[in-house]
């Protein structure tokens, strides 16, 4: 049992019959109009005017490590579209306009088109989830996500059975995003996940943090949080989603395939190719922060290591 859930079992965050039947409750949901169809124009609460959400829930299998600060989380950020530095993104990033917004929807789903950003959200509750994340090379941070499972989004789109990846998006705006000029990216930026992964109950389609709606530069309206690749795979921004047959494109595995393969698991048994990847040390700390072990699957194997169960995860990295 994963010590960082608190003895908290896989079946204790969705029910298992729940999980993998909730294709069919949400559509026969939708049916009867107890859940509204994704095409129609949402009415219900969007992210809050204020900026704050009031009526969060608290997600069980949240961390009990304290998080890291809200300015440590929000100034220190990967987001190559508004700069390579850790720090360009919260200096940059005000030029991003995140309203309106709209996610195409394309591929192997039996609802496909676009959507406004009021429709994706519309039948989800917000939950806050306190996740520990790699953020780069050495350093990883414990993050309070606020979002819904990323499952309960995309069983809405009725993926059908040729369906076995799901690849996202992210805007591409050299008018909004100045990085976009370097060449240091094949843009737009790309990441995807099996269908399987996707689904997992851990996956989280993020809004906010520190219940507060997610700034700029940690990729607002809306961005994915997969917990058990250390930060990889969280794509900002999202404006479109595909439902694929063949693995798709990524950017970073675009960029270095040597490095960076298309599953991402961070194994610290494997030394990076330019690093090793046997310890980290929390961001915040300094640079003479004791170093800890980095854990696999960012301390989530019980709940995550089936998915991989017939992979070399020495080369399927």
């Amino acid at each position: 049992m994963s010590k960082n859930h608190n003895g908290l079992k896989p079946s204790e965050i969705t029910p298992e019959e729940v999980f993998f039947n909730r294709r069919e409750i949400l559509r026969s949901a939708v049916a009867l109009g107890l859940v509204p169809a994704v095409a129609t124009t949402a009415h219900g609460a969007p992210l809050p005017p204020s900026g704050e959400f009031t009526a969060l829930q608290n997600w069980p299998g949240s961390l009990s490590e304290a998080p890291n600060s809200y300015e440590e989380i929000t100034s220190y950020n990967n987001y190559y579209e508004f700069g390579t530095g850790k720090g360009d993104p919260v200096r940059n990033a005000h030029t991003l306009e995140t309203d309106p917004w709209s996610v195409s929807v394309t591929g192997e789903a039996d609802k496909t088109g676009t959507y406004t950003l009021e429709d994706i959200l519309a039948p989800h509750t917000f939950e806050e989830r306190i996740y520990r994340f790699r953020c780069v090379e050495a350093w990883s941070m414990i993050v309070p996500w606020v979002g819904f499972p990323l499952a309960d989004l995309l069983a809405r789109f009725e993926p059908n059975s040729e369906a076995r990846y799901v690849q996202f998006f992210t805007l591409n705006d050299r008018r909004q995003m100045p990085g976009l000029r370097s060449p240091v990216l094949e843009w737009p930026y790309r990441e995807g996940l099996t269908i399987e992964e996707a689904m997992h109950p851990l996956a989280l389609m993020t809004v906010g943090v520190y219940g507060k709606v997610l700034p700029n530069q940690n990729g607002a309206p809306l961005r994915l949080i997969v917990p058990w690749k250390y930060g990889f795979k969280s794509i900002k921004s999202i404006v479109r989603i595909h439902f694929g047959r063949r693995q798709p494109q990524t950017s970073w595995n675009m960029a270095a395939a040597r490095e960076y393969g298309f599953y991402s698991n961070v194994n610290p048994n494997v030394d990076h190719p330019r690093w090793s990847q046997a310890t980290e040390r929390r961001l915040g700390g300094g640079l003479f922060a004791a170093r800890i072990p980095t854990l696999m699957f960012n301390g989530y194997a019980e709940e995550v290591a089936h998915l991989y169960s017939d992979l070399d995860l020495v080369r399927n990295y």
